[in-house]
């Protein structure tokens, strides 16, 4: 199981590398954090984009590595060859690179490619706290605005099932919310009880849910116990699912800007995770989301 960003490199370096997809590959803070995990041994990268701008990004780099370049003339070219790569079994998972988000999303929810599946396309952030020495999958904070209910379930089933491809068996997933006891004025409570009922009954399989349940005794176990909270879940979660993108946004931002907490991100819901980072990112999130997107890739095989 991976327990910190650390073991998560670690298991990206083990095995042999990916064969990753660049769509837009020519910006230099994306080509550092490519050139890395090559030079580890994560991925084997294909750069797909506009030539000259690949080969002026990569001449800002401190060394050079090894890759096929693919020449297109736009940004919606690069997005489509790289997701026709993954179809095709050329490549095995893909980079969002300097383009715009709705574009590479587009091409991989095209159904001429088949790699779009039932269900949402969701966020799904990989944090290291520090405090706790351990890791938390935070969804949704980037994709899905405001959720309802059969938005939540497709949401936790995606957050799931990165949570086994990376060996959490049976993850805890606490709906997040201002309160933990159920209120009607608060839609987020009783959606959070209503998934945890669904569990309970085995309508959302392979973990476990209880909330709704604050940020503090989500994962803090001396908050739960302060707070007089038992269950499994409380001070043990696995899965913090957000109630909109504006509390994900926020408690992203806030834990990777200002506490500086490594983090790792990805775009799941098709066939193949999508290693997608805001442009704000560093090329250390970066680099840890393309371990990330290895580990799961490489994970899915196996469930």
């Amino acid at each position: 199981m991976v327990a910190s960003i650390k073991d998560l490199i670690q298991r990206a370096r083990e095995t042999k590398p990916l064969k990753l997809a660049v769509a837009a590959a020519g910006d230099a803070v994306v080509l550092e954090s490519v050139a890395k995990a090559a030079r580890d041994g994560i991925v084997d990268p294909i750069l797909i984009g506009d030539e000259d701008k690949i080969k002026t990004a990569r001449a800002e780099l401190d060394k050079d590595f090894d890759a096929e370049v693919i020449n297109t003339k736009d940004n919606k070219e690069s997005a489509a060859k790289a997701i026709e790569m993954i179809a095709e079994g050329k490549a095995d998972f893909p980079m969002k690179g300097q383009l715009s988000t709705k574009v590479i999303l587009q091409a991989l929810l095209n159904k001429e490619y088949g790699l779009r599946q039932e269900g949402l396309l969701s966020l799904i952030s990989l944090i290291y706290l520090e405090k706790e020495n351990r890791v938390v999958l935070m969804t949704d904070g980037g994709m899905n605005i405001a959720p309802d209910l059969n938005d939540k379930i497709s949401i936790v089933n995606n957050a799931v099932t990165i949570a086994r491809s990376i060996g959490i068996e049976t993850p805890k997933v606490a709906p997040l919310a201002a309160v933990e006891k159920v209120n009607e004025k608060m839609p987020a409570t009783l959606e959070a009880a209503t998934l945890s009922k669904m569990a309970d009954r085995g309508q959302i399989k392979h973990c476990e849910i209880d909330g709704p349940l604050a940020l503090d005794n989500a994962i803090s176990k001396s908050a739960a116990k302060q707070k007089g909270i038992g269950g499994n879940v409380a001070g043990n979660a696995d899965i913090l699912l957000v109630p909109d993108i504006e509390a994900g946004n926020v408690l992203y931002k806030a834990w990777i800007f200002y506490a500086e907490l490594s983090s790792a991100s990805l775009v799941f819901g098709a066939k193949v995770p999508l290693v997608l980072t805001s442009r704000a990112d560093s090329s250390e999130t970066k680099y840890n989301s393309i371990a990330l997107g290895k580990v799961v890739t490489s994970g899915l095989a196996d469930l």
